[in-house]
């Protein structure tokens, strides 16, 4: 799990005005699920998927989604727990998700929420990307899929390799996927060891897909984060990229 409740993007607020507040989305299957859009007072880039990591829709991403409406891109994070928890993500304790949530997530389940939120930024244009953390930035690289429609993906700390019960990742899939792919890792990321950043690469490579990897030395997994004022540098530097990524591809 990446990002506690306090837990704050170390992204400074540049005061643009911006709409924002929760809503409800419908997945593929009809299950209602939490969302938080927010967009800037004038468009001026592509829209954003905000894709959490596994405890879900946590205040981080609320506020990262604010971020990038200020920079000018309409943004939404969704919740992965509607079919169990519901479409709401107030009361929940500190042990939430518990087994019991885990145990209804699937793959594809996951990625018709990201399409139901993708959908849902149509309205302030064609062009959309997706930016996932952890098990979000995982299921980022899987969204560069052709099918998914998205002009690029970025992966915070995405595993890419094969996953204990979630099987066979991005580098096994490397030959299905085409959008352009950033991915930022930490140096000191014990659950994604170079090697399996190093595969990922070479399979992307062989497959024509274009991507860029950042890896931070010494940064810990989850290192984006206000708390983490040794690596200020690195959440400074990954800051940039994305911005620039999303400029490129809108």
């Amino acid at each position: 799990m990446c990002y506690d409740a306090d837990a704050t993007p170390p992204i400074e607020s540049t005061g643009s005005p911006v709409t924002s507040g929760p809503l409800t989305l419908t997945s593929a299957d009809g299950t209602r699920l939490a969302g938080f859009l927010a967009v800037p007072g004038r468009p001026t880039g592509p829209g954003v998927v905000v894709i959490p990591d596994n405890r879900g829709l946590a205040p981080f991403y609320e506020r990262l989604a604010v971020r990038l409406a200020e920079h000018g891109h309409p943004a939404i994070a969704y919740d992965h727990f509607g079919r169990t928890a519901g479409p709401v993500t107030t009361g929940r304790g500190a042990d939430f998700p518990t087994m019991e949530h885990f145990a209804g997530l699937s793959r594809s389940g996951m990625q018709d929420d990201m399409v139901a939120a993708a959908d849902r930024l149509r309205e302030f244009g064609d062009t959309r990307l997706a930016l996932g953390f952890c098990m979000g930035g995982r299921l980022a690289f899987f969204a560069a899929e052709p099918r998914f429609g998205l002009a690029g993906v970025i992966g915070f700390y995405g595993a890419p390799g094969i996953a204990g019960p979630y099987g066979p990742g991005p580098t096994q899939h490397a030959a299905d996927l085409s959008a352009p792919i950033l991915g930022l890792f930490g140096g000191a990321d014990e659950g994604i060891p170079a090697s399996e950043v190093a595969a990922f690469d070479e399979a992307l490579t062989a497959n024509g897909v274009a991507h860029e990897f950042v890896t931070y030395p010494g940064a810990p997994h989850g290192f984006f984060d206000t708390g983490s004022d040794e690596h200020a540098e690195a959440c400074a530097d990954a800051w940039r990229r994305v911005l620039a990524f999303l400029r490129d591809a809108g």
